[in-house]
């Protein structure tokens, strides 16, 4: 049995819950963070849960891998809340995805059509069926999309609650480190930071989020793109209390039971610009007061903004990327929907060298002939 740490990069929720997952599991994890502990995408996330609204129905191998993610949803928050003692906050209320003017109904019926088509669970509503399930929708929708099988965490309970049974589990954080470099080898892989430290490791783990692509020494380099996503915060008062997901054409809310209530969230291809805009706060406040108007007096709790990881076909990349080297990176717009799968499926090819059938549409392999070397 190795006596060497698994060496995570990353401490976002993919890195914290796959900590969590090998240490229970009695593996040595050390997890190394450039900054702090889930203060990137996962921080600004909205926590949605939400395959049937989100995912592209021309990407099916994602689709079912999200759907399996989305079913193993409530079985691990339970688990994960009895190992940390914190609640996640995981509702199931459902969404709504609602069309304001004709154009946006269209484009929603050619979607439920195809969903309907596909067994999936959706309802076609009128505006006014729509504002009876959630009465602060704006009065004259054209038509909207109900989807039961939409649920939510909160993001930042979450990240806590991954922590404390990370550490509870016995693994280690260290924060504040950046890795520059990995030195891939079947035996004896590890990582170097930017301090010139060299930590060998049993395995190493890539899960740096947006940052992935930076990391060298792989022989080859993840084609990986950072997408900025601006979000506005804003406190829920009464008599104002929205209950559903909602999104439509430009924005979408998601309501939390503290009485946050998160807007989100801009498509912006900007480099590793964070700076939050008045264009994009704009671009927000105009799609979410167009779909709930009522947020017009609410005040604002926070702005923010992070940067999701995106790949150049939209898709994470997971498995062996080098000898004794796995990524675990690219969830794009899903990383806390794909949370689950992710941890339970890569862990268990670390732990047992068996690449399940969930992981094979996304190995680093497809990538391997066209990439440019690292």
């Amino acid at each position: 049995m190795s006596t060497r740490p698994v060496c995570i990069v990353g401490g976002g929720v993919i890195g914290l819950a796959l900590g969590w997952e090998l240490a229970r599991a009695g593996k040595q994890v050390v997890l190394l963070e450039r900054n702090r502990i889930g203060r990137a995408a996962s921080w600004v996330s909205a926590g949605m849960l939400a395959p049937d609204a989100e995912i592209q129905f021309e990407e099916p191998e994602l689709y079912q891998f999200s759907k399996e993610s989305l079913r193993r949803w409530p079985a691990y928050a339970r688990a994960l809340e009895a190992a940390s003692g914190l609640s996640v906050d995981l509702r199931t209320e459902g969404a709504l995805m609602v069309a304001p003017d004709r154009d946006s109904a269209e484009a929603y019926r050619r979607i439920y059509r195809f969903a309907k088509a596909q067994g999936l669970n959706l309802a076609w509503l009128t505006g006014d069926e729509a504002l009876e399930l959630e009465p602060f929708l704006a009065p004259r929708l054209v038509g909207a999309i109900h989807a039961p099988e939409t649920y939510q965490v909160d993001n930042r309970r979450l990240i806590e609650a991954l922590r404390v049974a990370f550490e509870k589990a016995g693994g280690t954080i260290r924060e504040q480190v950046a890795v520059v470099a990995v030195e891939p080898d079947a035996a004896h892989p590890a990582a170097r930071t930017a301090e010139g430290e060299r930590i060998e490791a049993e395995v190493v783990i890539i899960a740096a989020g947006a940052w992935s692509g930076q990391i060298e020494g792989l022989g080859w380099k993840p084609p990986m793109r950072p997408i900025k996503g601006q979000v506005i915060l804003l406190t829920m008062e009464p008599p104002f209390g929205l209950r559903y997901v909602v999104r439509g054409p430009d924005a979408y809310l998601v309501p939390k039971s503290d009485g946050r209530l998160i807007v989100g969230a801009t498509m912006e291809e900007m480099g590793f610009d964070t700076r939050v805009t008045a264009g994009g706060l704009y671009r927000l406040l105009e799609g979410a007061r167009e779909i709930v108007p009522g947020i017009d007096e609410l005040p604002v709790q926070e702005i923010g903004a992070g940067l999701r990881p995106g790949t150049r076909d939209n898709r994470p990349i997971l498995g062996y990327g080098a000898p004794g080297v796995v990524l675990a990176t690219g969830h794009y717009r899903h990383g806390i929907l794909l949370t689950p799968i992710t941890a339970q499926e890569v862990a268990r090819l670390i732990l047992t060298g068996e690449t399940s059938r969930w992981l094979v549409p996304f190995s680093p392999e497809r990538f391997l002939t066209t990439s440019t070397p690292s």
